[in-house]
């Protein structure tokens, strides 16, 4: 997100005349001042506040006065405050859609600004946002839903030109159907040319028609001739199109293959944060639908929206040759249809997006639904996600039907502006042939080739439909293919074997650079170790074993494993050497064998078993009809928790990771099975680093050390009864677990 504007020249004027040697560290817009719009500029330097509109300083506020910022929403805008010795003053007011969480951000960060001024402290480099922007920069309006895309200010040159570079190694295989086409095409014109010899020479010839002329006569030779060679140009050009139909269909499923497969690589590399921005239906609509939009644009539309502008252009030069001045009664309408059809873009542009945006709508309640079916059974509320499921169904049906409505009645008028040339060319045409200026072959010609042209120019305005939604696919699936992850590997990452050795330095990071979830974390690690990690929910545990899988970049500081900065390590390398057993267990639709062997696809069987055994999963799995082939439904529904929980466990152990990460491993488990997987991870932390998170205190009570993370700080580390007895953050834990469970009575 965007938090340093240019100022005006201006206003940069009337900033650099009170600002002397301060430092600016961010400026954004405001638009409200007294009821009216303005363009004005809230400027934060590391000393104070100024408010500029139009080149003068309108207030000034000292930072150091200041103890607490906020914002609130107000009707129509929104409003900035701070409170100033004491009192809450009013800096500036906003829009509210498009520049609430910039002033959500300063919040923040005038407030860390204010305290480090109290306490003398250096201000620091200005805090950074990632988050999307919502609003196009240039022109202020929203991008298409789930997309950082303005359709009205992007470049379509550019896009076509990427496009152009998504076709290589497919660009003769694309482009012979069109060079067939052309071939076509050229056929096509020569027609009109053999029908005129028989009109005039034979059809309307009277001396032709002599009695008793017999079928062999030398006069029906010709005839004969024009008649085949009718008969053999349509049966070429009908060959000619199997031709490119096979090639089209040809090349339009390999062209889709390749999009398909990019965007999913694609997808596949991006960091966590970036996918977990955009909603599952979304992704899988990019690969899918706008794929499929892509494919049908280039392998049908384009090819013949060429085709039609060539056929105009030669029926044309064609027509300028016969007849100057009957070819302007082609041309004639031709402005009026142009001016219609840049109007009718214009708004069809507008309700594509309005029509995308609601069947998108329809797509995520849809997802939403059906990934919690569970909870609707559950609730008894089927008929009210009917009744949901109608109410957005009908919204988008009803902007669909308006928008076919529009089309149908633009298109008829297109239609008749485009056709009112014939009607020019009929009276005129006729007026010739009776004073005997122009032949029946000439005025038929002449009609054939207006004919030819009438029929692309209907089929453009046809075009010009679908391109707005092309345009909109295209550069949905661009943003995905040109996405740069978060997370990269170096130029020449290193693959390591991993022993185990691992070192947190002055580790800090947060989600929102301003709001660090962890702070300051320092750690030493040594092979062998299992640790357990404690805290109330929101401390930052999971968000530490996300850091360590380098699923996120650490904000400061470095994590260090057998001596390497992890960002030195390969990605691979270092998450094929972890495994991990997730709270939120998930596995893929397939057998129990296949999802313990995702996590090493070449195991034997023996392994599985093995795995499996080690987890306490062995002895349900072989009470299963079919075993360890037994489905398991998608996420595994068919299974118990428990029993998820402990095939999830296998998949972890099968490829003998060097890190285990134990995240909630036995929440789902009976205190039976949970002591029979805690025996067996017991076993398997040996000679094994190991990360171990739990609510349940008692489960760590074996761990080597413990860390106790508070509001993103380490309080303490230690065994289970060092923490005990220093009667702390961790003691407090443990006597409200046994107070909650009734082990310790109530004072």
């Amino acid at each position: 997100m965007k938090l340093m504007y240019d100022l005006p020249e201006a206003d940069a004027k009337a900033y650099a005349a009170v600002a002397g040697n301060e430092k600016m560290m961010y400026c954004i817009p405001f638009n409200i001042l007294d009821d009216r719009f303005v363009n004005g500029f809230t400027v934060i330097t590391d000393r104070k506040i100024y408010c500029i509109l139009n080149g003068e300083v309108q207030s000034t506020y000292e930072l150091e006065r200041c103890t607490k910022f906020s914002t609130e929403v107000l009707y129509g805008n929104c409003a900035f405050y701070a409170v100033i010795d004491g009192s809450t003053t009013l800096v500036c007011r906003f829009i509210s859609g498009k520049n609430l969480p910039r002033y959500s951000v300063m919040v923040h960060a005038c407030e860390e600004l204010a305290e480090k001024l109290r306490a003398k402290k250096a201000p620091g480099d200005p805090v950074v946002n990632h988050e999307d922007e919502r609003f196009c920069q240039k022109c202020g309006r929203p991008f298409i839903s789930g997309t950082s895309i303005c359709p009205f200010c992007r470049d379509k040159k550019e896009t076509y030109r990427k496009l152009w570079g998504l076709t290589k190694g497919l660009r003769f295989m694309m482009f012979f159907p069109l060079i067939v086409s052309v071939i076509t095409l050229i056929i096509q014109f020569v027609l009109p040319a053999i029908q005129k010899v028989a009109v005039d020479n034979f059809l309307t010839n009277d001396t032709f028609y002599e009695e008793g002329l017999s079928i062999l006569s030398p006069k029906l030779r010709p005839f004969l001739l024009i008649f085949i060679s009718i008969i053999a140009i349509d049966l070429v050009q009908r060959i000619l199109s199997i031709i490119q139909n096979r090639f089209s269909a040809l090349s339009g499923n390999k062209f889709m293959l390749m999009m398909r497969t990019l965007i999913y690589e694609k997808i596949q590399t991006l960091s966590i944060s970036s996918v977990s921005k955009k909603a599952t239906g979304d992704l899988m609509g990019r690969i899918t639908n706008d794929a499929v939009v892509i494919q049908s644009f280039m392998v049908m539309d384009l090819p013949s929206f060429f085709i039609q502008i060539v056929s105009i252009v030669l029926g044309m030069l064609l027509l300028l040759m016969l007849n100057p001045l009957m070819s302007l009664f082609v041309v004639a309408p031709l402005p009026l249809v142009v001016f219609l059809v840049y109007k009718f873009w214009a708004v069809m542009t507008i309700r594509n997006r309005k029509c995308w945006r609601r069947l998108n709508r329809v797509n995520q309640f849809l997802q939403d639904v059906f990934n919690g079916i569970r909870v609707v059974k559950t609730f008894g509320n089927e008929k009210g996600e009917v009744k949901k499921y109608h109410n957005y169904s009908d919204y988008y049906h009803v902007q669909l039907e308006s928008d076919q409505k529009y089309f149908d009645a633009i298109f008829s008028i297109l239609s008749f502006a485009i056709r009112f040339g014939s009607y020019l060319i009929l009276f005129y045409g006729n007026y010739m042939l009776f004073k005997g200026l122009m032949s029946y072959g000439d005025l038929h010609q002449f009609n054939s080739y207006a004919n030819i042209i009438y029929g692309p120019l209907m089929s453009i305005t046809l075009i010009t439909r679908r391109i707005p939604t092309f345009i909109t696919s295209l550069d949905k699936v661009l943003e995905i293919l040109e996405d740069e992850p978060e997370v990269a590997d170096i130029g020449l990452p290193i693959d390591i074997a991993i022993e185990g050795d691992i070192s947190l330095r002055n580790v800090t990071f947060g989600y929102d650079s301003y709001n660090p979830v962890l702070e300051n974390i320092n750690l030493d690690i040594k092979k062998g170790e299992m640790i357990g990690i404690v805290g109330h929910s929101g401390s930052g545990k999971t968000t530490l074993i996300n850091l360590l899988m380098r699923l996120y970049d650490v904000n400061e500081g470095e994590i260090v494993i057998d001596h390497v900065n992890i960002k030195d390590i390969s990605q691979n390398a270092l998450r094929s050497q972890i495994g991990i057993v997730l709270q939120e267990t998930h596995l893929f639709s397939g057998s129990i064998r296949d999802n313990i062997k995702y996590a090493k696809p070449h195991a034997t069987d023996e392994e599985v078993v093995a795995a499996a055994r080690l987890a306490n999963a062995h002895d349900f799995i072989v009470s299963l009809p079919e075993g360890y082939n037994t489905m398991v439904g998608e996420k595994g529904y068919s299974l118990s928790g428990g029993e998820r929980q402990r095939v999830a466990i296998a998949r972890a152990l099968i490829h003998d990771p060097r890190i285990l990460i134990l995240d909630e491993a036995t929440a789902a488990l009976d205190t039976e099975t949970e002591k029979l997987i805690q025996d067996a991870i017991n076993k398997l932390t040996k000679d094994r680093t190991t990360f171990a998170i739990a609510h349940r205190l008692s489960t760590l009570r074996n761990a080597d050390r413990l860390i106790v993370l508070d509001k993103g700080h380490l309080v303490e580390c230690g065994t289970h009864q060092e923490l005990l007895d220093l009667k702390g953050f961790y003691w407090r834990l443990v006597m409200a677990q046994k107070q909650d469970s009734g082990m310790v009575k109530k004072a």
